[in-house]
């Protein structure tokens, strides 16, 4: 079955001014920064989850899969709620579950060391993180493409900027002694506060065209998803996507625990290295945008991947701890682009980008979903640090498909901005 192809938009809804553009932009970026916020805050304590939970290698990776089981359970859905709803209100009620999901987690840990509490908030967090993520993608596809240039990397930059400031905030709450509990339902209420009015700014329903009026009716959403489920292209960049989320997962999951077991640092130094692998995700997805304008997704990508080969390896398997710290930042910046990327070329045809990008984010996800539990179960058997090489691995052979990011017709798909 051939790919579906793009229809006229109608100019009355899908011209916005180009102030109202602006105005989504300010909002999506806002809205990257506090997912980040979020999911820093809890990466960042992982290891004090660890140690108050008396967690081995094995079992931690299982807790962390639960928040990788709830973000799975969204994605087949998320894309359909954002053409039902918009992405304005999806993003908006799946925020609700990521703050109620970080307070459950924190207090779980903190209050009732509960195995069982803790992981029920991470399936939580990961539901709505995870629909959150596909809905904010897919407006951030729609105003990249009224603005004409690229800008998804620097709305996952935001994403990147806030998880810096999450793992700087649990390095604090850690130096300080501050508890898990406090800190995540502090991290929750300005959230989800922030978050609903971002939201408040989103292009107006129909202009964001997460619904196409043909579409309109539940029947024809579903055969759209199926449909995607059957195209070569999405497919191909959904497999991209995931190697791109192992490379970026397995540092959010493991890398503060890895140097804390493997290089005898303490919870507060794990998490500053952390914050640096953030860092060089944030100055990749920042100065990214100008590459790939310049040069295109497949050599940027290609040269980007080399990069998180080489600054892995040397995270792993450097003997100077210098040297280790200069491969986490390579690292950073090798897997900025491969999500961000990911997405937009999965939402290069604006009339089924809700569609594509949910397919793409189920099949990237399933890295979250059996990263953790697999790096946790080598780790047992060669020292969490080792596990590690698996990125680099896994991330050779992905030089293949990065030519199936290219984009097909940029002239037929892109709408026009009233500059009114």
């Amino acid at each position: 079955m051939s790919a579906p192809t793009s229809r006229p938009v109608a100019p009355d809804i899908a011209t916005p001014t180009l102030r109202t553009v602006r105005l989504a932009r300010n909002g999506v970026a806002v809205t990257f920064t506090l997912n980040g916020l979020a999911v820093g805050s809890w990466f960042s304590r992982v290891p004090a989850v660890r140690e108050a939970l008396d967690l081995s290698a094995g079992r931690l990776g299982l807790l962390l899969l639960a928040m990788s089981v709830g973000a799975l359970l969204a994605m087949p859905t998320s894309g359909l709620l954002a053409q039902r709803f918009g992405a304005a209100r999806t993003v908006t009620m799946a925020t609700v579950l990521v703050a109620v999901g970080l307070t459950v987690a924190g207090l779980g840990a903190t209050m009732t060391g509960s195995f069982a509490i803790v992981a029920l908030g991470l399936v939580a967090l990961g539901y709505g993180s995870g629909a959150c993520d596909v809905a904010m993608n897919v407006e951030g596809a729609a105003v990249e493409r009224r603005l004409g240039r690229t800008i998804m990397p620097r709305f996952h930059a935001g994403w990147s900027l806030g998880s810096v400031a999450g793992a700087a905030l649990g390095a604090g709450a850690a130096r300080f002694d501050v508890s898990v509990g406090a800190h995540l339902v502090a991290v929750a209420v300005v959230v989800l506060t922030g978050t609903a009015l971002a939201a408040r700014t989103f292009l107006p329903v129909g202009s964001d065209h997460t619904g196409d009026p043909a579409d309109a009716t539940p029947a024809a959403r579903r055969r759209a998803q199926l449909a995607a489920w059957r195209e070569p292209r999405t497919l191909l960049i959904g497999l991209f996507v995931l190697v791109a989320a192992f490379t970026e997962g397995a540092a959010n999951d493991w890398l503060a625990v890895a140097f804390i077991d493997g290089r005898n640092l303490s919870e507060a130094a794990g998490a500053a290295v952390f914050a640096v692998f953030v860092v060089g995700m944030t100055v990749g997805r920042t100065a990214g945008t100008i590459a790939l304008d310049r040069w295109g997704r497949v050599p940027v990508l290609s040269g980007t991947i080399g990069l998180a080969v080489v600054g892995a390896g040397l995270a792993v398997l450097a003997g100077s701890g210098p040297v280790a710290i200069i491969g986490v930042a390579l690292w950073g910046l090798g897997a900025s682009l491969g999500f961000p990327v990911g997405m937009s070329a999965a939402a290069d045809d604006e009339a089924h980008a809700a569609v594509r990008v949910s397919v793409v984010a189920v099949i990237g996800y399933t890295a979250f979903l059996g990263g953790p539990p697999l790096l946790g179960l080598i780790g047992d058997e060669v020292g969490t640090l080792r596990a590690l090489l698996a990125v680099p691995l896994l991330l050779l052979p992905t030089l293949l498909l990065v030519p199936v990011l290219r984009p097909p017709h940029p002239a037929e798909t892109a709408p026009s901005v009233d500059k009114n």
